[in-house]
């Protein structure tokens, strides 16, 4: 079936690579592989950052002109479900529920959250319209555990909350080309790859030049991947840190492959982190993880069977971690295969398609709500 996609936050096509970008991109490819005709069906980005009512107000009235253009142009031949990758009250889905409602056909939603305390603060006109959208929806695929809790009393009925976990292409990423990982020898070679900007990102790169900065006696060198306006303030957290570090800048997916299956050791400290794509990447590559257990990390890091995972926050923890495994080859082997299985059998791309079919199977089974007039 024909399935307009939408990504309210950041679309697939946008310039900046980021794991929202790479997850866009991952829902239409897993919706292809499952036998449906997925399609770009808008392009606005309603991402406020500031928090401008002034701002909400003119997206809202952008999206619903949008809405009624779309309905205009396709009620000959209309999609048979609607899907929308990622909302919440900075991201609403101005355009979904009323092509859905206009069209009669299903709402689908994947990634949302809804947290009451923004109900009241700047972005209320935001938080009312992922609200709606969320009510609206026949089904919520959750890939973050953490926002079940906010959006199940949204919903009309609990089985609309659909869990599914985090994915990407494993095929993508090689465990270790050529046993390069048996066989190399000299410092154990850390790795993060992150976007550099203010706020969670910049903190975790602090806490971990903080917790790297307590491990002086051991071997051991840091590639990061990765740039971002907050490229200098990254660089004052790494200091002291000498000619250990590695500045590998942004780079393609093909080459973030690259350079994970030439690392031993993934180490991120994760603060705010919602999923950490990154950290599912580092996985499939057969790298055991180091990471705070913020968000949806623990639905991606099993602690001491696919990585360890410390209370967030924390740099002397992190540090340990980082110690333990660097002083441990074997279980960084143990770890890293075990990540390898665990995304391939849990994570990987043909898994997600096929749980996705189901979803949409058992909406285009039920009964299409009927068209309201006048859109």
């Amino acid at each position: 079936m024909r399935i307009a996609f939408y990504a309210p936050l950041k679309r697939p096509d946008h310039a900046v690579p980021s794991g929202e970008r790479e997850l866009a991109r991952l829902f239409l490819r897993a919706l292809a592989l499952a036998g449906h005709e997925p399609f770009l069906a808008a392009r606005l980005r309603s991402y406020d950052r500031s928090g401008d009512p002034r701002r909400q107000a003119r997206l809202a009235r952008l999206g619903n002109r949008l809405a009624r253009r779309f309905c205009r142009t396709c009620r000959a031949a209309p999609p048979a479900l609607w899907f929308t990758y990622h909302l919440y009250h900075k991201a609403p889905d101005w355009i979904g529920p009323a092509v859905a409602d206009a069209l009669g056909i299903p709402y689908v939603v994947a990634e949302a959250s809804h947290a009451r305390k923004q109900e009241l603060g700047p972005w209320g006109l935001g938080h009312r319209a992922a609200a709606e959208a969320i009510r609206r929806a026949d089904a919520v695929i959750g890939i973050n555990p953490a926002d079940r809790a906010g959006v199940l009393p949204l919903l009309a009925d609990p089985v609309r909350w659909i869990p599914l976990p985090p994915f990407l292409d494993a095929a993508a990423f090689d465990p270790d080309p050529g046993g390069r990982r048996r066989a190399a020898s000299g410092p154990v070679r850390l790795i993060t790859v992150a976007m550099m900007r203010e706020g969670d990102k910049l903190a975790s790169y602090r806490l971990l030049g903080a917790a790297l900065r307590r491990l002086p006696d051991l071997p051991w060198s840091l590639e990061i991947v990765g740039d971002g306006p907050a490229r200098d303030a990254v660089a004052a957290a790494l200091e002291g840190l000498g000619d250990r570090l590695r500045w590998a800048g942004e780079l393609d997916t093909k080459a973030v492959a690259a350079r994970l299956a030439a690392a031993d050791l993934f180490v991120w400290p994760a603060i705010g982190e919602a999923l950490g794509m990154a950290l599912l990447e580092a996985q499939a590559s057969g790298l055991p993880v180091v990471a705070g257990a913020a968000g949806g990390v623990g639905a991606i890091v099993i602690s001491e069977v696919t990585g360890l995972l410390v209370p967030p926050g924390d740099a002397g923890a992190f540090a340990a971690a980082t110690r333990r495994l660097i002083r441990d080859p074997e279980a960084r082997a143990r770890l890293g295969a075990a990540a390898r299985r665990h995304v391939c059998r849990e994570h990987d791309l043909p898994a997600a398609a096929r749980r996705l079919a189901a979803v949409i199977d058992a909406l285009a089974g039920a009964p299409s709500r009927p068209s309201r007039p006048g859109r």
